[in-house]
């Protein structure tokens, strides 16, 4: 078995066809059955069904696939890492993030990394909690920066900042902070939430805020972007709950009520896969100490 073979397996399933594969690879299309036919008889499995027409994954041939795709990718990671760090460079390290932690710690996070390591290369994206989980398991992301996140169990953790949340209100509703007595106040109001499938542990904490005020909001409408959040409470097409963080900087019309005596708190939180640690020791030592 070797790399070639490996590269020719995930190439062929994906075009699902000899002669398009053999082409991508660069081979003669007997090269590329043989190599096939080779690997099979190593590993003991039939990985495609063919015949003169189709060709098509076995079951086995799925899950070799997608295991073999993990070994490539990391494969590819080391090398790059490994030219890197023979150069004198300490290459690129890649983070997820949500709104309100860009808003709070991250600016303050990636000047120490700067500091620290000065030949980094950090690659930003912001991401919503899910997406972090499947790309932290996926190698394709170093660390993620999360608001509640339901940490899998196959991943580390640490709150780095705790936040209280606020109402958001379109600047002409009658409850302000001067008259504001309980969240109660707002029982018969539309609210804007996050997308369950995309964070439904923080979604869960943003509910719990309502049915301790002795209501089950009423959701109309859906997003993962604060900023989209603030332009539909500025269109009075509802009120949003946020961390108080993520109104640091913004400019939008509308006016907020900091939730300071509830026990539900928004919770900034870094999420790593351990197996990274070796790669970046002085970043995740300085991450894992981080006081804010």
């Amino acid at each position: 078995m070797n790399i070639q073979q490996l590269k020719s397996v995930v190439v062929l399933s994906e075009k699902l066809n000899f002669t398009r594969a053999a082409t991508e690879l660069n081979i003669v299309q007997p090269a590329l059955s043989r190599q096939i036919k080779q690997l099979e008889i190593e590993i003991g499995a039939v990985l495609f069904k063919r015949d003169k027409r189709n060709v098509e994954l076995t079951a086995a041939g799925h899950y070799f696939v997608k295991e073999i795709k993990k070994l490539l990718s990391g494969l590819e990671r080391a090398t790059k890492q490994t030219t890197n760090i023979h150069n004198g460079h300490a290459g690129e390290i890649k983070i997820g993030f949500t709104h309100s932690v860009m808003q709070t710690i991250l600016p303050d996070i990636l000047k120490k990394i700067h500091l620290q390591t000065p030949g980094i290369k950090a690659v930003l994206k912001e991401m919503n909690n899910r997406d972090q989980y499947l790309a932290l398991q996926k190698n394709e992301l170093d660390i993620g920066f999360a608001t509640n996140p339901l940490v899998p169990f196959n991943l580390k953790s640490k709150v780095l900042h705790t936040d209280n949340f606020v109402v958001l209100l379109p600047e002409n509703h009658p409850v302000n902070n001067n008259n504001y007595t309980s969240f109660s106040a707002f029982a018969n109001e539309e609210f804007i939430f996050p997308s369950v499938a995309d964070g439904p542990n923080y979604v869960h904490i943003l509910e719990s805020i309502c049915m301790d005020a002795g209501f089950t909001p009423k959701i109309i409408h859906e997003t993962d972007s604060a900023s989209t959040s603030f332009r539909l409470v500025e269109a009075g097409l509802g009120i949003s709950l946020e961390p108080a963080s993520s109104l640091s900087g913004h400019e939008f019309p509308v006016k907020s009520i900091e939730l300071k005596d509830i026990k539900q708190k928004a919770k900034l939180t870094m999420m790593w896969n351990p197996e990274r640690e070796p790669e970046y020791p002085l970043l995740f030592t300085l991450l894992k100490n981080w006081k804010n």
